[in-house]
């Protein structure tokens, strides 16, 4: 999903033994959070076998809680991810926001959100995004949008970290067809990053899914993650910064 592969926008300097206080936390939420959730996914990660250097220690298994829900005022969305690997927890990522409709029916929101987690290896760099959200869908909402614009503040995380000011663009969609057989969803962001030398950049990140749905409730697919400028690349020989790292998934609707 989501979650790096500890890219330096996000990676801290210190090294976090989490071990079984990470895991008693990681399915804590799990389970108070199960009952609310719209959707369980687990996501086995094809990205180490592919890019064998650049991300040779990239986590292959991948548990994802998402929730939506609407309410008299905007709506509420979170998702965490919990990559996992034979021995341990590694980490886990969460984004969580709440819009507020500027007036009922409008298309128009008020977007609010918070990123970050910790990792095993580090921990992900906390950011705050506030902005405004276009919001869309067809008559029986099988298909719906979201466009938003947002300032994205960096906090200091750890030692080599620091605050700093950003941008960014999101697009989410999700459209349902085939006599509701196939869902195409996913999002794209843009934001502007920091890497490692402070020199600034252009980060892409998309995670496009395509699901086949067995039932309302069990479905079976696929997450293709693109990104440039995200993942850290473990290679010091290599300066690559696009990578694809598909997915093969099953999810669970509730």
């Amino acid at each position: 999903m989501n979650t790096p592969n500890l890219s330096p926008l996000f990676r801290g300097s210190r090294f976090f033994t989490l071990h079984s206080s990470l895991f008693t936390l990681i399915f804590s939420l799990f389970a108070l959070s199960s009952s609310m959730a719209q959707n369980i996914q687990l996501h086995y990660d094809f990205g180490s076998n592919i890019y064998t250097g650049e991300e040779g220690k990239r986590q292959n298994v991948t548990v994802t809680l998402e929730q939506f829900k609407a309410d008299g005022l905007g709506s509420w969305y979170y998702f965490v991810d919990v990559d996992m690997s034979s021995k341990f927890v590694e980490s886990a990522y969460t984004e969580i926001s709440r819009e507020f409709n500027f007036r009922k029916q409008s298309p128009f929101a008020a977007h609010i959100e918070y990123d970050g987690g910790l990792s095993r290896n580090g921990s992900f760099q906390q950011a705050a995004l506030l902005g405004a959200a276009y919001n869309g869908h067809n008559a029986d909402f099988s298909t719906t949008f979201s466009v938003q614009l947002m300032y994205k503040q960096f906090f200091k995380s750890y030692d080599d970290t620091h605050s700093y000011a950003s941008a960014q663009l999101t697009g989410v969609w999700s459209t349902t067809f085939a006599n509701k057989r196939c869902t195409f969803a996913g999002f794209i962001d843009f934001w502007r990053g920091e890497k490692a030398n402070g020199h600034g950049c252009l980060v892409i990140l998309s995670e496009p899914q395509f699901w086949y749905n067995f039932t309302p409730h069990f479905s079976v697919g696929t997450e293709w993650e693109f990104s440039n400028n995200f993942i850290y690349n473990q290679d010091p020989n290599s300066t690559k910064t696009f990578f694809w790292n598909p997915t093969v998934a099953v999810k669970w609707n509730l």
